[in-house]
This record gives structure tokens, sequence and C-alpha cells, in this order.
């Protein structure tokens, strides 16, 4: 079962770093992300949403595959494969574009555009769907992007302990600035 987190940063960019952190903790099995989200709110209001896993790409390159196998298939029956090759893989291309473009993965978009329009202008937030993540060695790492904690799918306890822990990083560096 995943969890969700959802940080709010300062910055307009902050939450794009720390989700290129995210990604680094990731190579290194230390988060196991399931879905990552990126709000911004920029300062003329308007909420961007950046999601981390491009379903259109995706869904381009998984139809042209398929397309270009059956079209080969049926170019084959009509002895001209190349035809049916490259007609199929630009019809597969285009179907699985548009299929990825209609899909919702992982958080949902509604939510995230909820939750993005009650950030203030020039914030942004990084919404988590978290599988697992050892804290011990993750949460210093994210804790240098500073943030608050907005909602998350926790229990009460382990949300506590995760706010406690983010706060107490955040005071360690303000003493040792």
């Amino acid at each position: 079962m995943a969890d969700l987190v959802v940080v709010a940063y300062d910055g307009e960019d902050t939450a794009d770093q720390a989700l290129n952190k995210l990604r680094e903790l990731q190579k290194e099995y230390l988060v196991d992300l399931e879905d990552a989200v990126v709000a911004v709110r920029d300062k003329n209001g308007k909420v961007r949403v950046k999601q981390a896993i491009p379903l259109v790409r995706l869904g381009a390159a998984s139809g042209a595959a398929w397309g270009g196998l059956f079209g080969l298939l049926i170019g084959v029956v009509f002895l001209n494969p190349l035809l049916g090759w490259l007609a199929g893989a630009a019809m597969g291309a285009g179907a699985g574009a548009l299929s990825g473009a209609l899909s919702d993965y992982g958080i949902n978009d509604d939510f995230i555009k909820q939750v993005g329009k009650s950030l203030e202008r020039g914030k942004s937030a990084i919404f988590m769907l978290v599988r697992h993540v050892n804290v011990d060695k993750a949460l210093p790492e994210l804790a240098k992007f500073g943030g608050r904690i907005i909602r998350t799918s926790l229990s009460n306890e382990q949300e506590a302990r995760l706010k406690r822990a983010l706060e107490d990083l955040q005071d360690r560096r303000a003493v040792l600035a």
C-alpha cells in the first residue's frame, strides 16, 4: 500500500528540486515512488501541474510499437509489409498518445488542482505517492529544501513523527548556519 504525502515549498522551483532529489534517492533504493507530481502556483495565480510520468509520451511509444507490429502483419497479408508497418505505427502512436492524454495514473488530477489552488502565489508543492521509504536516510536529504506538510494519508502518529523529524532537521540546520 502506498502513502500520499503533500509538501508545500516557498519557491516556484523548489518542488522541482525536491522531485529531482527524490529521483536520485529512488536510484539509490532509498525511496520507492509510485507516482510524483509537482504543482506550481505562479505569480499570476495560475496553477501548473507537472507529471513525473509522461503518460502521453509513453502511450505514443507503446502504441507505435503495437501498431507497427499489427501493421506489419496486415502488410504481409496484402504483400506490402513496409507500408503496413508505417501505417500501423503512425496510427498506433496517435491512438497511444490520445489514450495517454485521457488517462489518469496515480494521484487524482482533480485533487492536485484543488490543493494547487490553495497554494499562495509563487509557491509550489510536491505530491508523492510512496510505497516505501528509508526515513533515516531520505528525510535529511529532503529536509534541505524546507517545506511544510499540508496533506498525508499517514496515520496521525506517523504524520506527527514525520513533522517532528522535519522540524528537528530544520532546527539543526539553523543552529549550524
